[in-house]
């Protein structure tokens, strides 16, 4: 009897075990995940890439010793901040003090820190320079890049030593009480296109698979659990199942699935293309009950002063998406809103929304 008794305690004891990993505490990046989805129920978040740092009409990083501290073309239109703001590290890997924008990775550590502390939500991107050729991220001229970082390349140990400068500076990312700020991490974006160095035609299936793993599972080895790891790819039109997944890096490495959309040509072949991914990335999040988000968009130098609210709001209304990101403003080239512009109304009403929500919304 006593020997049946041990293995009906024992039996106990490893089920309570089990209980107890069944509940562990979830990580800093899935709380944020959980947040994603609770204001989901609300509405989508607008969102602007580098919104603090310039507008169209100016500049907050001219000189570091007078900067434009809490300005934003969003503020300035609307009356309120994004929910949620993007930045990017391309520059960090090589040791440079601003990043490709010509930001001071200093600023971007204050502004990420900023705007956690307001209650808004940071989306985290890098644009690494090419490592074989020494270009930029958009340096396609040599096919096999990717090849050369990982194990066994030519690039390898440099760019294990890139990692490690990200992960150095996502590491400074806390509050004055030491808590990591949540970030929704977007590496290795657009890839199904071929204008950056880890694109489509630049890089097999796996060699793709084999990047996005060693990233990740570096800057996991660093302790970064407050990453919520997002899949961007490019809008497409013609999405498949079986194509998606072949980059697709798996459940288990994705949070967010992600679409970067811009209207380049017609209106009409943006809203066809838009449609007909958002029907399958929605369908497809669903059922790998993942996050979906716009994780890039946007019209450049908006000649359309009715676009917000006549394009873009229409075809997102119809999708379960988490956010919108618009890219940066900048005098050349504007992706968002200002004052100076004639969609400025436009972005207002699109403000006014019950269903798109702003930092104010958020908090």
């Amino acid at each position: 009897m006593k020997k049946y008794l041990y293995i009906i305690i024992g039996a106990a004891a490893l089920m309570a075990s089990c209980s107890h990993k069944e509940v562990k505490e979830p990580t800093i990046g899935e709380k944020l995940g959980e947040r994603l989805a609770t204001l989901q129920q609300k509405g989508y978040m607008m969102g602007h890439q580098d919104d603090p740092f310039y507008g169209v009409t100016w500049s907050g990083i001219i000189d570091p010793q007078k900067p434009e501290l809490g300005k934003s073309d969003v503020l300035a239109t609307c009356g309120d901040y994004p929910a949620v703001m993007g930045f990017d590290l391309g520059g960090i890997e090589v040791g440079d003090a601003k990043n490709l924008d010509s930001v001071p990775f200093q600023r971007i550590h204050d502004e990420v820190i900023a705007h956690h502390k307001r209650g808004g939500i940071v989306t985290i991107s890098w644009h690494p320079r090419n490592p074989l050729t020494g270009g930029t991220a958009w340096d396609v001229s040599d096919s096999t890049v990717v090849a050369s970082v990982l194990p066994g390349g030519s690039q390898f140990e440099k760019f294990q030593t890139w990692i490690e400068r990200v992960g150095d500076f996502l590491l400074t990312l806390k509050t004055d009480d030491g808590q990591p700020v949540p970030i929704i991490f977007r590496p290795w974006h657009e890839n199904n296109g071929s204008w950056f160095w880890w694109g489509q035609a630049l890089c097999s299936d796996n060699e793709f698979h084999g990047l996005w793993d060693l990233l990740q599972d570096m800057l996991k080895s660093r302790g970064l659990s407050n990453l919520l790891w997002s899949y961007s790819p490019n809008l497409d039109g013609s999405w498949s199942e079986e194509r998606f997944l072949k980059r697709y890096p798996g459940n288990e490495r994705v949070s967010l699935i992600g679409e970067d959309a811009y209207q380049w040509g017609t209106e009409e072949d943006f809203k066809t293309a838009l449609k007909a991914d958002l029907t399958f990335l929605s369908d497809f999040a669903k059922k790998n009950n993942r996050l979906l988000a716009m994780t890039e968009c946007g019209l450049k130098n908006m000649p359309d002063s009715t676009w917000w609210t006549r394009v873009l709001k229409p075809i997102m209304d119809q999708y379960p998406i988490s956010y919108f990101l618009l890219w940066r403003n900048y005098k050349e080239e504007y992706f968002g809103p200002s004052p100076s512009l004639p969609c400025a109304a436009d972005f207002r009403r699109l403000h006014e929304a019950d269903n798109v929500l702003f930092l104010d919304d958020i908090k």
